[in-house]
Order: C-alpha cells, then structure tokens, then sequence
C-alpha cells in the first residue's frame, strides 16, 4: 500500500481521532463553566442523568406510523411494478407520499390525544 491507497484509511482514522477530540474538549469547557458559575458536582451530576429527561411518549407511535406508511409504500410499488410495469423511479415518490400520509395521521392522532 503505498500512495492514494493508504489516504484513505488514514483521513478515516484522524477523523474520528479529531471528532472524539473536539467532542471532549467540548464536554471539558462545558463543564468548567459550570463550575465557574458555582454549581456544586451534585447539581452537574444530576443534569446529566437519564431519569430528568423527558420523553415525549407519542415519539415511538410517530414513528411506527411513518415506517408503517413506507412499508406500505414499498409493497405497493413493487405490486404495482409487477403488475403494471412501472418502473423503479415510482419508489422514492410512494416512499415520500406514504411517508407524508404516516405524518399526517400521526399528527390527527396527537392532536385528539391533546384534546382530551
């Protein structure tokens, strides 16, 4: 390996090196100024922990609902290609459209949950 060959691998690698560089120097900065500010080590610890954070319990069912759509989606476009003879590039469209209808049933089932 000599030449472009080695490049390669070699740019992956400082890449990543840099990334985790910068992502602790980051988290180093972070937090030093907090305890500039004089926030004590309990109060650090416990704005890291998992149980504070919120999760929004309807994000799985959008979700659900979006993949639901672009299984959907891809079922049809394959029934439709062999059936039909459509080509490949009906794919992305059905993905898309499927994909936007799972959102806006997602939406008229959080906004009822809402409501309620």
């Amino acid at each position: 390996m000599s030449g472009p060959e080695i490049l390669i691998p070699l740019t992956f690698f400082l890449s990543l090196g840099g990334i985790a560089g910068v992502h602790i120097l980051t988290r180093h900065k972070e937090r030093m100024s907090m305890i500039e500010k004089g926030l004590k080590s309990e109060d650090i610890k416990s704005l890291y922990e998992r149980s504070n954070m919120r999760v929004n319990p309807l994000s799985s069912l959008k979700w659900g609902v979006v993949f639901v759509g672009i299984g959907l989606a891809v079922l049809i476009g394959m029934w439709l290609r062999q059936s039909f003879y459509f080509d490949e590039g009906i794919f992305p469209g059905l993905i898309a459209l499927f994909g936007g209808l799972g959102l806006i049933v997602f939406y008229s089932i959080a906004r009822n949950k809402a409501s309620q």
